[in-house]
């Protein structure tokens, strides 16, 4: 006879709410974030306005930074990269970002997304300053926080410039050869400026 464990038992048991309340926080979220701003939007406000309690959302989230990305569509994690990239030797920190750019461009769900964002920031001002303010505070301030240089978020801030360059010259205007380089052609190209930015 199968006897349920603990933890089975808790994963078979009914999840508060459903698909629709999560729907309906995700909505809260993206007008909460619209109105207020990254970094003052709250959870509690967010939960209020989609009529649910507060645990909920980090039931489903687990944290503002999850809920922001899930109302956003946001396709990577820019705590986890920080952890990625920057918590190894800063001298090959550069070879390490350009590694993880090119794979995360080279998918075509993610690329697809990404692109969608660079092009709705760059025509709404609304979308533009919510993503400034998630990304200042979720990758530009934390990777900084790990530079031993002057300046360094402005030097973080000049590395996503040339990100962002490279994957409107390759993705949307495909100019060429940039737009058919291999990226093991490309990576070592970019990951030796982005080790200029970061430490040089």
């Amino acid at each position: 006879m199968h006897h349920v464990g603990v933890s089975e038992a808790k994963a078979r048991g009914r999840r508060p709410g459903g698909e629709d309340t999560r729907g309906a926080v995700l909505v809260a979220a993206r007008a909460e974030f619209a109105a207020r701003g990254y970094q003052k939007a709250s959870m509690r406000a967010i939960a209020r306005a989609a009529g649910v309690d507060a645990a909920l959302l980090h039931h489903y989230f687990g944290s503002k930074d999850r809920l922001f990305m899930a109302a956003l569509e946001f396709p990577f994690e820019p705590r986890a990269v920080v952890e990625k990239v920057f918590g190894g030797d800063p001298a090959s920190a550069g070879e390490r970002v350009a590694a993880f750019v090119l794979e995360l461009w080279e998918q075509p769900p993610v690329r697809e997304r990404l692109l969608a964002l660079v092009r709705t920031a760059a025509a709404s001002e609304e979308v533009a300053a919510l993503m400034r303010s998630f990304m200042v505070t979720e990758l530009v301030d934390r990777v900084a926080a790990r530079l031993d240089v002057e300046q360094p978020e402005l030097r973080v801030e000049l590395v996503m410039s040339q990100i962002v360059g490279l994957a409107v010259a390759r993705y949307v205007i495909a100019v060429e050869p940039l737009a058919s380089a291999p990226p093991e052609v490309l990576a070592p190209l970019l990951g030796r400026t982005v080790q200029g930015y970061l430490t040089g």
